[in-house]
C-alpha cells in the first residue's frame, strides 16, 4: 500500500458545519479522522495530501448516540475530529473536496 493510501486511510472527509466555519476564520480545518489515529499521524496526512505546514493539532472523540432505527435500539459510531490549525499564509479550500 502506498503512504499516499495511508494517509486518505487517517483523514476520512473534511466537517463542514457552522462550528467548522468560524474556526476556518482562525486558520483551522476541521477534519474526520479514524478513531485509533495520533496526532503525528494527522499532522503528517494533512501536510502530505494538502501541501501546507500545520502549526498544532487538537483531536476530540464525540461518543454514539444511542437511537432507535426502526423501532430497534442502535448506537450511532464514535466519531474522532481533529481541528488542524495551519501555519500564516498556509489555507485549504475543503469546498472542492479531495
Amino acid at each position: 500500500m502506498s503512504a499516499k493510501a495511508e494517509h486518505y486511510d487517517v483523514i476520512r472527509k473534511p466537517v463542514i458545519t457552522e462550528k467548522a466555519t468560524m474556526a476556518s476564520e482562525a486558520n483551522a480545518v476541521v477534519f474526520e479522522v479514524a478513531i485509533d489515529a495520533n496526532k503525528p499521524q494527522i499532522k503528517e496526512a494533512v501536510e502530505t495530501l494538502f501541501n501546507v505546514k500545520v502549526k498544532a493539532v487538537n483531536t476530540l472523540v464525540t461518543k454514539g448516540k444511542v437511537k432507535r432505527f426502526r423501532g430497534q435500539l442502535g448506537r450511532r459510531k464514535d466519531v474522532k475530529k481533529a481541528y488542524v490549525t495551519l501555519e500564516e499564509g498556509n489555507a485549504i479550500d475543503v469546498t472542492t473536496g479531495l
